[in-house]
């Protein structure tokens, strides 16, 4: 039997995606695919830093990610965002995963986050500079 550890406060960041675990996502066990969760993580980092960088941002990197809680079949996944650092040609973006469950309380509980690094590259693929913030 594993232990249960229960991250408690609030999500930091702006709510960037939103979805439904389906039993398509699971494994044997009922639980959601790590793969999954951290597709719908990057999904959320990469729409967060292609609106900061005005264009395409592909991950070159991440950090960090730790399961503190499986994720079930029904439960709300909602992925929070925010941006760490930006460098000339990338940026950061610190992503938490936080769920509420199916059939239960409207409590959120964290079940993951990870830092994800993206590169802002031109229409060739080729590195270009992030622009200053608006």
């Amino acid at each position: 039997m594993s232990e249960s550890i229960e991250i408690s406060g609030a999500p930091r960041g702006r709510l960037s995606t939103r979805a439904i675990a389906m039993p398509a996502d699971t494994n044997p066990f009922g639980h959601v695919f790590g793969g999954w969760l951290m597709s719908q993580m990057d999904l959320a980092g990469g729409t967060h830093s292609y609106r900061r960088a005005r264009g395409h941002t592909p991950t070159v990197a991440v950090e960090g990610m730790e399961f503190h809680q499986p994720v079930y079949v029904g439960d709300e996944v909602s992925c929070y965002t925010e941006i760490i650092r930006v460098g000339r040609t990338s940026l950061s973006v610190r992503v938490e995963a936080w769920v509420r469950r199916h059939g239960g309380s409207d409590a959120l509980v964290k079940v993951t986050s990870a830092v994800f690094t993206y590169v802002a590259v031109d229409d060739k693929g080729k590195k270009r500079p992030v622009p200053p913030e608006e």
